[in-house]
């Protein structure tokens, strides 16, 4: 809607909402950024026609120029449209997520700075003990785990982007020491240099092989398999490896894998349960326990979303169970196609439906 349209009635509302009880507290919350008061009301601002959550980050205006609104319908039916930099219809509702959320992006927004649960409780005003517990039932991890965890991803994207080590290390909110070296090092599973340059120093082994779902490519570094996967063709497969692993030295080795080729085979129709199979699979702190999980699984059972998430005391996480099921790199090692949905029926998978069918079908015969 042209800014023209409704600024002359946001003048008038804005002398009207200033005179409104409480509205001095909401001013207050929005000059100290208070991401207590997130979903309790939005400000909007006449001299741009955007409303925001009190947390925002941008620019403070000028007092003359807000007014308040108790819910964001109530700022876009007055003609302001949502700020697309803190998202105030994000807000859920949901007191316990809409708290975890803005602690999440709280953490996001400072990475470069030394986040304690004593200074996130200054910010979120609650103990620091009552306000890990709140986060940990939220995600299932701490605040210092998902801090971690951001800036791992912020780490890899740099490196990926081509920066050197030492300006994506700073830019991600790492400092420069040896040992916080040493702890992305062993986050990656190798070195940020060897990262940087696509696991170019660590020869990534592939072999390809017929199993019931069609093409099966199985791809290990020196640590162990860092991927099995299903496909119509080796192409797809030797494509989907390239993506994983850009500037990887990709090399076939079908004799070399061949006995964890047979391991993984003889596990999809249950001749083989206890076989060691070392696994290099990167993964955030909820991803590992998650998967973690599904590894207990009994073969021939199935669990739902929901089951998944109580089993690891979260829950109220099943779409995030369900998006860690989505990114398992290592199908059947990690048996992503137990989890169904609640009803039992099959939901997604990663490597297509009927892939998933036949997998269920091959354990139930395997009993």
């Amino acid at each position: 809607m042209p800014v023209s349209i409704f600024r002359p009635e946001k003048a008038s509302a804005t002398r009207n909402a200033s005179a409104e009880p409480g509205d001095d507290s909401r001013w207050l919350a929005v000059v100290t950024r208070d991401a207590a008061h997130d979903g309790k009301f939005v400000f909007a601002v006449s001299t741009t026609g955007i409303y925001c959550r009190p947390s925002c980050p941008a620019r403070r205006p000028r007092r003359t120029s807000v007014q308040f609104f108790s819910r964001p319908d109530e700022a876009e039916k007055a003609g302001f449209r949502a700020c697309l930099r803190c998202r105030p219809r994000a807000i859920s509702g949901n007191p316990q997520s809409d708290f975890a959320k803005a602690v999440c992006r709280y953490i996001e927004e400072h990475l470069d700075e030394l986040i304690t649960l004593a200074s996130l409780g200054k910010v979120f005003r609650q103990s620091p003990f009552h306000l890990q517990r709140r986060f940990k039932a939220a995600l299932g991890i701490t605040p210092r785990q998902y801090a971690d965890s951001c800036r791992l991803r912020l780490l890899k994207r740099n490196l990926q982007a081509g920066d050197n080590v030492t300006r994506a290390m700073y830019d991600a909110g790492y400092g420069s020491s040896s040992r916080l070296y040493e702890k992305t090092a062993s986050q990656l599973g190798m070195t940020p240099d060897r990262y940087r340059r696509g696991a170019i120093a660590a020869t990534v082994r592939y072999a390809l092989a017929d199993s019931p779902l069609g093409r099966m490519l199985i791809a290990a570094t020196d640590r162990g398999v860092c991927a099995i996967q299903f496909g119509r063709s080796e192409a797809e497969l030797i494509e989907g490896l390239r993506r994983e692993f850009p500037f990887a030295v990709r090399k076939a080795d079908e004799s070399g894998l061949q006995s964890w080729v047979e391991t993984v085979l003889a596990r999809m129709t249950g001749r083989t349960l206890d076989s060691a199979l070392p696994l290099d699979i990167r993964a955030t702190a909820f991803q590992r326990r998650v998967w973690t999980y599904l590894q207990s699984i009994p073969f021939g059972a199935t669990r739902s979303y929901a089951q998944v998430a109580k089993a690891i005391g979260q829950p109220t996480a099943c779409r995030a169970v369900a998006r860690a099921c989505a990114t398992n790199p290592v199908a059947v090692a990690i048996p992503c196609h137990r989890v169904v949905r609640e009803d039992g029926s099959s939901s997604g998978y990663r490597w297509g439906m009927e892939r998933k069918k036949a997998l269920l079908e091959m354990e139930r015969k395997g009993v």
